[in-house]
C-alpha cells in the first residue's frame, strides 16, 4: 500500500473549508480525499436539481407576520429552468394577475422575493432565517412591506417584475446560489432601487454565501437592513451603493 505523504500546509486546513493541503498517495491524492471530493460534488448536483417545498417555505416564513403570496415563472419543469434562464426571469400569467389584484393603500418600501434560484436546498434553510431577522429591522425603521412573494423556478431578475407590480420603492430577492464543492446550502441576496424592467447587474447589490459556516443569517440582515436603508435614503443601488460602515481596525501586534 502506498503510504499517505502529508502536505506541509495541514495545520492551516482547520482554518478553512478550502480544499488545501490534500496530501499524496503516490501520484494521486489519497483515497478519503478523492472520496470526499466525489460527496461534496454529488451535493452540489443535488442541489441545483432539487426543487423548493412551496408549502414547507410559507410555514417556515409565516412567523415574520407578512402576507404571502406564491408564484411561478414561466417555467414549469427543474430541467427547463436550468435550460432556459430568460423564462426564470418573467411571471407565469396567472402569478401576474394575482399580484395585480392585492389591494394596497399605496406604494410600499420593500418587496421581499424568495425564490429557489439554483439551489432550493439552501432557499429551503437559510431564507426562512435570514427573513426573521431581517423584518423586524425593516419594520423598526418604519419602513413599509409588501406581502412576502414565493417563487418558484425564479431567477434574479424576477425582482425587477415582482417589485414593479408592488409598487415597491426596492426588491429584494433570496434565492440559492449556484453550489460550489463544499457549499450546496449557500444563499445569495440582491437587492435593486427602483424595480423595472430593464435593470441590469451593475444596478444590483449582492450579498453572497449566506449560510451558518459563511456569512451567518443573523450577520447577513443586519447588512442587508443597513444596505436597504441607505438604498431607500440616497435613492441608488449596484455599483453606486457601497457598504460604508465603519469596521473595526485589527490591533496591532506591541513592539517587541
Amino acid at each position: 500500500m502506498t503510504p499517505t505523504i502529508q502536505d506541509p500546509w495541514t495545520s492551516l486546513r482547520r482554518h478553512t473549508p478550502a480544499r488545501i493541503a490534500l496530501g499524496r498517495a503516490g501520484g494521486s491524492l489519497p483515497t478519503a480525499e478523492l472520496l470526499d471530493f466525489a460527496r461534496a460534488h454529488a451535493a452540489a448536483r443535488d442541489a441545483v436539481r432539487s426543487e423548493l417545498d412551496m408549502e414547507a417555505l410559507e410555514q417556515a416564513v409565516r412567523p415574520a407576520g407578512l402576507a404571502v403570496v406564491k408564484l411561478q415563472t414561466h417555467v414549469t419543469d427543474r430541467q427547463s429552468y436550468l435550460l432556459r434562464p430568460d423564462l426564470g426571469r418573467q411571471l407565469d400569467d396567472a402569478s401576474r394577475q394575482a399580484l395585480q389584484a392585492i389591494q394596497r393603500p399605496g406604494p410600499v418600501d420593500v418587496a421581499i422575493i424568495l425564490a429557489d434560484g439554483l439551489s432550493a436546498t439552501a432557499a429551503q434553510v437559510q431564507a426562512p432565517a435570514v427573513v426573521k431577522d431581517l423584518v423586524p429591522l425593516l419594520e423598526s425603521s418604519r419602513l413599509s412591506l409588501a406581502p412576502l412573494a414565493l417563487v418558484r423556478f425564479g431567477r434574479v431578475a424576477v425582482q425587477d417584475e415582482i417589485g414593479s407590480l408592488l409598487d415597491a420603492r426596492l426588491a429584494l430577492v433570496l434565492l440559492g446560489e449556484r453550489p460550489g464543492l463544499g457549499t450546496p446550502d449557500s444563499l445569495g441576496a440582491y437587492l435593486v432601487h427602483a424595480p423595472s424592467a430593464g435593470k441590469t447587474d451593475a444596478d444590483r447589490n449582492c450579498v453572497s454565501n449566506i449560510r451558518p459556516t459563511g456569512l451567518p443569517p443573523a450577520a447577513a440582515a443586519r447588512t442587508l437592513h443597513y444596505l436597504i436603508t441607505e438604498s431607500l435614503r440616497k435613492q441608488i443601488s449596484g455599483v453606486a451603493l457601497k457598504d460604508e460602515r465603519a469596521l473595526p481596525h485589527p490591533e496591532l501586534p506591541a513592539n517587541p
